[in-house]
């Protein structure tokens, strides 16, 4: 059996199994109760960026979470609880005060989660989450074009910034009603306009892309609100269904997530996701418990062709608590003057898995530009409390990197959580390519990332929706942080990228060093800070060597819960 034919089998058994697969006994396990009392609730997403995953992380890579899902990420409220939940029956004496502390913190944070369990709440809530505010003054010239010659802010939600000030202002809220759960976030956004690219820059851009020249349109200034993870939805056999604009992580590493992220706006997209760990029956004897996601939704800012559909599926396992792999597909497909919508096309889109025929493009036999990904945790033997080995790759056109390793790009990475005598110092490290120039020569960017249909494929609004790597290009990024408290650490990092000249003319290369901290002022009030130094070269864009330097700061302010709850 093919992975294609195996990934397709993995999310029809989860479908069909959903039913009743929570309530399989699992002997192995004693998870199961927890599953049974949360699968019922609607519950939100938790933001990509909050403090809740680096420290809910930490607390996997010490043993003390099981059962995590790393590669499909954002994680529910009531998911979150769960992995509290089952940690409860560990052990816990032997663990360092500041763990103890983490924990703590965390079961404040998610009470009204736990209380669904342990006092048989009912699910009924309102809450104005948050509201935050933050300036990001750039002095020098940042690099901005991410589809392109790279990107001086990542992982930011697509948001706008050039040089001068840039600053942000939001809010976010949720409520939850037995099944149902809603949940909004927008901000103001402004940043600086920013001249028209020369001619110069406008005709390579042309050429490694094929698309004609385009005019030159200068940036205007942003002065905006724009919603952010704006969605509804319902939970129904063990899955939230939700509509909405929504993002996704959708591979187990911290600097970018190879075939989704949140390096660009959210999607407007209609979502099917198992949200808790599903046991399928005999399936899960060999490949452990499972948890699958699908989507399916529409892309904004393309031109080539413009307003292409997009969808998406993946299934992960965790054979043991130590290890978890999962396999994902994403389709961009169809479009205005292209393959319609179709049923049919859509069907011919998902189950194909083979490449397309010349004659084949841009007719209903089309399948569009299909990315699919393969990615892995493992905590080390002997080692299981110190150092989790990871790795995320993306293939272009193949069934899965497994299937055409040599086609693939990959991006492994380590963390080690703690130190010896330094149990607040951890350490990550990630380095990988979108560059197989040996394996693909003369390709000039023309594989991962774009499609001879779909040029400006992977993107929204020009921002691209997978690793901050980018097309035909290598990177490295290492980061550390000193914990101070649960949600408080401080956090040093460095990040280098090269273009490969095969793709824009000379190359490029970008080093960035920044340092910053997390700060809990008080129980209800947030300070982020971080300062970063940039050196790029691009000889496209200029042929001198530039710098910038980027100061972030952010205050986010968690109100008085305006909480309605009543008693079973």
């Amino acid at each position: 059996m093919n992975v294609a034919r195996f990934r397709l089998v993995g999310i029809l058994l989860a479908e069909l199994f959903s039913l009743y697969g929570s309530a399989c006994p699992q002997s192995s396990t004693d998870e199961q109760p927890h599953l049974v009392r949360f699968n019922s609730a609607g519950s939100t997403y938790v933001q990509l960026d909050s403090w809740i995953y680096p420290a809910v992380e930490r607390l996997i890579a010490l043993g003390v979470v099981r059962r995590p899902f790393l590669g499909l990420r954002p994680w529910t409220r009531t998911a979150i609880a769960q992995m509290l939940a089952a940690s409860e029956e560990q052990d816990t004496s032997a663990l360092d005060p500041q763990v103890l502390e983490l924990i703590s913190a965390l079961k404040v944070e998610f009470a009204d989660e736990l209380s669904l369990v342990n006092d048989g709440a009912v699910n009924q809530a309102v809450r104005v989450e948050s509201l935050y505010a933050g300036i990001y003054p750039a002095t020098g010239t940042p690099l901005s074009d991410s589809y392109h010659f790279g990107q001086t802010i990542i992982n930011n939600f697509g948001r706008p910034y050039q040089q001068g000030f840039n600053a942000v202002s939001g809010f976010s809220g949720r409520a939850e009603a037995g099944r149902f759960f809603f949940y909004v976030r927008g901000e103001y956004q402004h940043a600086p306009g920013a001249a028209a690219d020369p001619a110069s820059v406008r005709t390579v851009i042309s050429q490694v892309d094929l698309n004609p020249i385009q005019p030159p349109i200068a940036r205007q200034e942003a002065n905006q609100f724009r919603l952010l993870d704006t969605y509804a939805g319902f939970t129904l056999l063990s899955n939230q269904i939700s509509v909405g604009k929504q993002s996704l992580w959708w591979g187990t590493g911290e600097g970018g997530a190879m075939i989704l992220s949140d390096n660009a706006e959210p999607i407007y997209m209609l979502r099917i996701n198992r949200t808790l760990p599903l046991y399928i029956p005999w399936l899960s004897k060999l490949l452990g418990p499972a948890r699958y996601d699908n989507f399916f939704g529409k892309l904004a800012g393309h031109n080539f062709p413009p307003d292409p559909f997009f969808y998406g599926n993946k299934v992960s396992f965790q054979p043991t608590e130590n290890f978890e792999f999962g396999f994902s597909r994403t389709a961009v497909f169809a479009g205005q003057g292209k393959t319609p919508l179709t049923f049919g096309t859509f069907i011919t889109s998902f189950f194909s898995t083979s490449s397309t025929s010349p004659a084949d493009k841009g007719t209903p036999r089309d399948p569009g530009a299909r990315h699919s990904a393969f990615d892995f945790s493992y905590r080390l033997p002997f080692l299981r409390k110190w150092v989790t080995l990871y790795s995320d790759s993306l293939v272009h056109d193949d069934v899965s990197p497994v299937d055409a390793p040599r086609r693939a790009a990959f991006v492994p990475g380590i963390y080690l959580s703690h130190f010896p005598r330094l149990n607040k110092l951890d350490l990550r490290i990630e380095s990988g390519y979108t560059d197989i120039g040996k394996v693909r020569p003369g390709q000039s960017g023309r594989f991962l990332y774009w499609e001879s249909v779909y040029r400006d494929a992977y993107t929204i609004k020009g921002n691209l929706i997978g690793s901050w790597i980018g097309r035909q290009g290598k990177g490295t990024q290492i980061w550390s942080n000193y914990w101070l408290g649960p949600s408080s650490a401080i956090q040093v990092s460095y990040r280098s990228a090269k273009i490969s000249p095969e793709f824009i003319p000379d190359g490029a290369t970008q080093n960035d060093f920044s340092a910053g901290a997390r700060l809990r002022i008080r129980k209800d009030l947030e300070l982020l800070a971080n300062f970063q130094y940039e050196r790029w070269n691009v000889p496209v864009l200029t042929p001198n060597r530039k710098s910038d330097f980027l100061t972030s700061i952010q205050m986010t302010f968690w109100p008085k819960d305006w909480v309605k709850r009543r008693s079973k």
